[in-house]
């Protein structure tokens, strides 16, 4: 998430992070996105607390710091001139120090470098979901609004959107993505149901 990406986002307008347990409508995003110039500082995403974090930058003195940062957990956005903006911080190798430098994880470290050190506050917005939603709550036409979703799967329950009229058996599409893509996208291929079996049975092996 760190040098490497504020990198290669010199050449793209927004960089935007994901979990391998989202999924991304990418549509919904890039309506999210149109609203934000990326030559203006821009961190966009969703925080997992309901109140700012606290913690101690261990190179200024020990001093208490605090701040908001997005979950990595729902996807975040970073616009191109932020990340300009936080390469000094992160850039070059120096982002692993960063997450030592407040002994947290790197997405928490991507709100320290934002909002603390380059002073741009987050934006928060509720339409990207990590696993710590209860996703069966989100039904219908609420599922076709979400920018990311996610899914959560224990031995004691399962964490999954609710997808209407699903294609796909649970055993199939444990997730519910597959289902969830169809039901967004009901003319993609994989979404009849002979390309649908073959897909699942290609996938399980």
């Amino acid at each position: 998430m760190g040098s490497a990406a504020l990198t290669q986002v010199q050449f793209s307008v927004w960089f935007c992070h994901l979990d391998d347990d989202n999924y991304l409508n990418v549509d919904n995003l890039l309506s999210v996105l149109s609203e934000y110039p990326p030559e203006q500082d821009h961190y966009l995403g969703r925080s997992s607390l309901n109140h700012a974090i606290e913690t101690i930058d261990r190179e200024d003195g020990m001093k208490t710091v605090r701040f908001w940062f997005a979950t990595g957990g729902a996807g975040f956005c970073i616009s191109r001139a932020l990340a300009l903006n936080m390469s000094p911080y992160a850039g070059g190798g120096l982002f692993t120090s960063m997450c030592n430098r407040i002994r947290l994880p790197d997405d928490v470290t991507v709100g320290f470098i934002s909002e603390h050190l380059v002073k741009t506050k987050l934006t928060s917005n509720k339409l990207f979901n990590s696993h710590l939603q209860f996703l069966k709550l989100f039904k219908g036409e609420t599922l076709k609004k979400q920018i990311t979703l996610s899914y959560g799967l224990s031995e004691q329950r399962s964490n999954v959107v609710t997808v209407p009229e699903a294609i796909f058996t649970i055993q199939e599409d444990p997730s519910r993505f597959l289902s969830l893509h169809c039901y967004l996208y009901p003319d993609a291929d994989i979404c009849h149901r002979q390309h649908a079996v073959k897909f699942v049975n290609n996938h399980s092996r």
